[in-house]
């Protein structure tokens, strides 16, 4: 299989075999190797003229040895046979002069994936350039053609990308596979002067067959930045707040990081010690689905080759299970989750209502839509960051709200979830409807 790569996925593997070779040669106890590559090309048109045609090729290989319990990386994007030496050759230099760390390691053999497993991730788009153009075009105008006051654009982006990988250690274990991902994105300005509003809206794929007519998305784009217009401030109060389901998914982001190796061994996070406690209202369900078939973020293995499954993370509320690699593992005194490089298709349990129904259930309160600056303090949950969205009365949307902050503490606000829409977003590997909360503090004028 070529298709548009420049290495085969055998000429991949034969390099990650190379590595393992030359490393135990040189007297390396252990060794792990990823070889990738990856293509694209990307077009963005900006009021009807092309602004950019982007084309990207790149290669790596990355080499991991170890001298009993120390490790020494290093990496290349040269794949001849004198760069591939001299790379495993200077890890090799690295780990004789870092101290020995007791959870250095490969992962435990029975641990690691062996049986190939095929997950339909890998549908390339050969879209000549020309009709990249013609979507990205049809999307822009789509959004100008709502209403005269759309006034600019920051431009329509039609991208396809696609890679292919080979991961390999000394264990015996060899695995790897090509992806896709592309996307159709827009981005406009409405109204003109002191009130000017701008909103995107994007669609994300592995196959393009799936995609939906191109005009959809710059059309919501447009009607997404047309409501903002003639925002207002609020005054200091505390309220319900839904976030919006593409922002929900960054919630969700917050509770993995907090429950993640990295973060409990080094004892930065909020939910220290959490295994079996309940975190959630007794409704809220979270599991990870590694094997969907053509999902985001689906794999038979972690990065550490360690075989993926499915598990319950949070059941009725209560904390299952943490994300853990090999090496935060070992340094909690427990066993890998497989989940070095991260969480595999969460999937958080909708409820029943759309976002209407969620504005209904909720009544008076706000409806975030966007987020900006980096305020969350995962030592302590302290949650603040600067909003905008919608005034909600009597579950419909009265007016657009701007210049905001919203507060909490991540603790409470998970405790504080009344109900999960069904509105899922399925852009990511955290698959979440969107969330309201009973209660949180507003900042405004």
């Amino acid at each position: 299989m070529s298709q548009g790569f420049s290495h085969s996925h055998d000429a991949l593997r034969q390099l990650t075999q190379d590595v393992l070779e030359h490393a135990a040669k040189i007297g390396a106890t252990a060794c792990e190797v990823d070889v990738s590559e990856g293509l694209g090309q990307s077009v963005t048109v900006r009021r009807q003229e092309v602004d950019t045609i982007e084309y990207n090729r790149d290669k790596g290989l990355g080499v991991t040895v170890y001298l009993g319990q120390r490790r020494g990386y290093a990496s290349s994007s040269d794949f001849s046979p004198l760069a591939v030496r001299a790379t495993v050759d200077a890890a090799l230099s690295i780990a004789r002069f870092t101290a020995e760390d007791d959870c250095a390691g490969l992962p435990e053999a029975k641990l690691l994936a062996r049986a190939p497993m095929e997950l339909d991730l890998f549908h390339p788009w050969d879209i000549p350039v020309a009709a990249a153009i013609d979507i990205a075009r049809r999307c822009e105008q789509a959004a100008f053609d709502v209403s005269p006051l759309i006034s600019n654009s920051e431009g329509a982006t039609v991208s396809a990308q696609q890679s292919h990988f080979v991961s390999a250690n000394s264990l015996g274990f060899v695995g790897g596979f090509a992806t896709t991902r592309h996307y159709v994105s827009c981005s406009v300005i409405a109204g003109e002067g002191d009130d000017m509003q701008r909103d995107d809206w994007y669609a994300s794929q592995r196959d393009p067959a799936l995609f939906t007519d191109p005009a959809a998305i710059g059309d919501y784009a447009a009607r997404r930045a047309l409501s903002r217009l003639n925002g207002r401030k609020l005054s200091t109060r505390k309220c319900p707040v839904i976030f919006e389901a593409p922002l929900a998914t960054g919630l969700i982001g917050s509770f993995v990081h907090a429950v993640s190796g990295g973060s409990l061994y080094r004892k930065t996070t909020f939910l220290p010690d959490s295994l079996g406690k309940s975190l959630f209202p007794d409704f809220v369900q979270i599991s990870e689905r590694p094997h969907l078939r053509g999902a985001v973020a689906s794999t038979p293995f972690d990065d550490d080759g360690v075989a993926t499954r499915n598990r319950d993370v949070v059941k009725d509320g209560v904390l299952q299970g943490y994300f853990l690699s090999t090496y935060s593992a070992r340094k909690l005194g427990m066993q890998t989750t497989g989940n070095a490089g991260g969480a595999h298709n969460l999937r958080i349990k909708p409820g029943q209502h759309d976002l209407k129904g969620l504005l209904r259930e909720m009544g008076r309160g706000l409806l975030v839509t966007e987020l900006m600056g980096q305020g969350v303090n995962y030592v302590t949950g302290d949650y603040s960051r600067g909003a905008a969205g919608y005034w909600v009365e009597n579950g419909e949307i009265a007016y657009p709200v701007e210049e905001i902050t919203i507060a909490g503490n991540l603790k409470e606000m998970f405790r504080g979830i009344v109900a999960i829409g069904k509105d899922i977003e399925l852009r990511g590997a955290k698959q979440v409807g969107s969330i309201l909360i009973n209660r949180m503090t507003i900042a405004g004028s």
